[in-house]
């Protein structure tokens, strides 16, 4: 899938009326890939060749957050059919895959300075008319991370072995009402046939 770049920016009402691919289309173009393809690449030609396609894989992660997608399970079951650049060939990139490559963004600052060319670029389109920017940095909760789980008391192991004393009195005292509880005589019928 080849990216046309696109010389201006895009209208809000203009992206909500296309359709998903072309929207996509349109959201990736105004985005420097280049720059952020170098940051996460591998430098030199020697060391374990690189079998996934980091190109696709920065484009559905942008998509993934365009069609708020949860999860990073749920992008790789979704990748392929978001039409993001992926081969037929190319091999279903795993979680772990995603996880290195958000890693290596977020040590990187590239997202930031793409991220000033775009606000540069709304400014001097008119997109953007203050001359202050305030960009909300809110905490909010992340979705990748499992819950932390509630810690469950620990019950006492049971005591291999002998009884203590008190335990020992007791099961002694209960055999002993059962002994006093059976019959002297149990009756038996003859076995004999008649």
């Amino acid at each position: 899938m080849t990216i046309i770049r696109q010389p201006s920016l895009f209208d809000i009402q203009e992206l909500y009326e296309m359709e998903p691919t072309h929207c996509y289309e349109v959201i990736i173009s105004s985005i420097d890939l280049d720059e952020i393809y170098y940051a996460v690449t591998k430098k030199s030609r020697f060391g374990a060749p690189v079998e996934l396609n980091y190109a696709a894989m920065i484009i559905s992660a942008f998509i993934r957050y365009v069609e708020r997608i949860p999860t990073i399970k749920d992008l790789v079951k979704l990748a392929f059919k978001l039409n993001c650049g992926f081969l037929v060939s190319d091999s279903v990139p795993s979680e772990a895959s995603y996880s290195r490559l958000l890693s290596k963004l977020s040590e990187s600052n590239v997202l930031e300075k793409v991220q000033e060319k775009v606000v540069r670029q709304a400014i001097s389109e008119g997109f953007i008319i203050d001359d202050t920017i305030a960009i909300d940095a809110t905490h909010f909760e992340a979705r990748d991370q499992s819950p932390p789980k509630a810690e469950k008391p620990k019950n006492a192991p049971k005591k291999r072995g002998r009884k203590s004393k008190e335990e020992r009195d007791q099961w002694l005292k209960e055999q002993a009402e059962k002994e006093a509880d059976k019959p002297l005589y149990v009756s038996v019928k003859s076995c004999t046939p008649s």
